[in-house]
């Protein structure tokens, strides 16, 4: 079976979903409230950070803050449930939200630009040419959020760059592949101006952590990552 024909029995199969899923995403209604629950959830979270986890280092304030503003709701219960210093007790399922989160808040920075730029701003028609474009700007973010911080802490730029391919991109490819797939079988017609356009986006980068959550976990199991630091030992080091 060739690609193309692979491509499009993925596409036959997942078409009830998305034809469920694409009125609810096409609804500016729906896109308008959403904005609202972001907000909130963006607004709780710099509030918690303030005034009960100054702890926390600015880098895993802003890996949080991009969660929340990407999933909302739902990442602000993935910093409750792992960001916290507060958490009772750090696990192997903590240590994965926690990797995820990061591995999600670089990605997520890099699809949105992508998307934005190539397919909303350029408005480039070639539906190959965006993805893979996409993909570029995803894969550049993601690992450069992972070099940066080892560079500042005194590798060289080889063994950053090397620790983040060995690292990172199990995880990279898993959630690209999963939310840029999931926006182009949803959205791949839709230009800046339509809520499906930016409703698509927001529900697939949401997918993209679902599906690269496991990837991490096991990740962290076998020792290749090691899951962010525990927010508890931070507390207690503050």
């Amino acid at each position: 079976m060739s690609v193309a024909a692979f491509l499009g029995s993925v596409e036959e199969a997942l078409a009830p979903a998305r034809d469920v899923v694409r009125p609810v995403l096409s609804d500016h209604r729906v896109l308008a409230a959403w904005a609202v629950l972001v907000a909130a959830s963006v607004g709780v979270l710099w509030w918690d950070l303030r005034r009960h986890n100054e702890a926390i280092p600015s880098l895993m304030r802003g890996v949080w803050t991009l969660v929340a503003v990407y999933s909302g709701p739902a990442g602000l219960a993935l910093y409750w449930y792992a960001g916290r210093t507060q958490i009772a007790r750090d696990s192997l399922w903590r240590r994965g939200v926690r990797s995820t989160a990061h591995c999600y808040s670089g990605c997520g920075a890099g699809e949105v630009t992508g998307v934005v730029l190539l397919v909303g701003v350029l408005a480039i028609g070639d539906q190959l040419v965006t993805t893979l474009g996409t993909f570029a700007f995803a894969y550049t973010f993601g690992y450069a959020l992972t070099v940066g911080p080892l560079l500042q802490e005194g590798e060289t730029l080889a063994t950053a760059l090397a620790d983040a391919l060995y690292t990172e991109t199990p995880s990279i490819t898993v959630m690209e592949v999963t939310a840029i797939g999931t926006d182009v079988l949803l959205a791949g017609e839709a230009t800046i101006g339509e809520p499906l356009f930016w409703g698509a986006l927001a529900f697939s980068l949401s997918v993209g952590f679902v599906a690269a959550y496991p990837v991490n976990v096991a990740l962290v199991r076998v020792g290749v990552k090691e899951g962010m630091a525990d927010p508890t030992q931070l507390a207690e080091a503050s």
